[in-house]
């Protein structure tokens, strides 16, 4: 008998179809390799999909983009939880415990918004990159490291966010890796904008970046002395995020919404 598995895909960060940032999301019938899990990320052609396998009490949650396993997804988290809820799998007044390779992940649902709570990572300067420029096409006034990898950057008003045309051949040998740019909204309904860039990864601008916000709260906090706002990911499918600081944790809230719900025969 063929193994079989749910799939769906969610438009994450979004109340809206074709917005957002779209997710896979597996539910396997029985425990599968990570030549398995690649192969259907690379089938799925989306930033990342999330492979959610139910254990006791809890799930396991592992996530690939179509070129490599990552240990921290947000919109895909949100896009397992999503379907988790809709599905009936988890009630509404349940929390949802995903095991990750970047930890604990603890999810709850109020009313459309699903709240992830997930860690903080702090962000420390660094000197201006060589070649940055050409590269993404913007002079940052400030640069930054975070604590999961990321190149930050802070740059002068969301024009110059909104604006930006990188070289993405160029940015991926930069030395640049994963990058977030960010600015004050200049919305009065949002606190900051954002863009996020993982040409090395094979994404080279990707819609809305939950994990992105493991940081950019911190360091919008250590900004304005503010823990809570309404984040704007200004890239073209656009999204919406509530984001807070909380001791050492970071809560992201988001909608989301299925728009393909289907059978894997393989």
């Amino acid at each position: 008998m063929n193994k079989k598995a749910e799939i769906y895909q969610v438009d994450a960060f979004t109340a809206e179809p074709f917005k957002g940032n779209p997710a896979g999301v597996c539910i396997p019938d029985s425990k599968r390799s990570e030549t398995w899990m690649q192969n259907v990320a690379m089938e799925m052609n989306l930033s990342e999909t999330a492979f959610v396998f139910p254990g006791e009490n809890s799930f396991n949650i592992r996530f690939f983009s179509p070129e490599a396993e990552i240990p921290l997804c947000g919109h895909a988290t949100l896009s397992s939880a999503h379907i988790l809820f809709e599905s009936g799998k988890v009630q509404p007044n349940e929390e949802i415990i995903f095991n990750s390779k970047a930890g604990i992940l603890k999810v709850r649902k109020k009313g459309r918004w699903i709240t992830m709570n997930f860690p903080s990572y702090e962000v420390e300067t660094v000197k201006p990159i060589p070649g940055f420029k050409a590269a993404s096409g913007i002079s940052p006034v400030e640069y930054y490291r975070t604590g999961h990898g990321w190149t930050l950057v802070l740059v002068q008003n969301e024009i110059d966010v909104r604006n930006m045309t990188p070289d993405f051949s160029k940015l991926a040998t930069a030395g640049v890796g994963k990058l977030i740019v960010t600015a004050a909204a200049s919305e009065t309904n949002f606190d900051f904008c954002v863009r996020c860039f993982v040409p090395d990864l094979g994404i080279n601008e990707d819609p809305v970046t939950g994990s992105a916000h493991c940081a950019l709260v911190p360091f919008w906090t250590k900004k304005t002395g503010k823990t809570e706002f309404v984040s704007h990911q200004v890239s073209k499918r656009s999204g919406i995020l509530k984001v807070a600081l909380i001791a050492d944790r970071v809560e992201i809230s988001g909608q989301a919404i299925t728009v393909i719900k289907g059978e894997l025969l393989v």
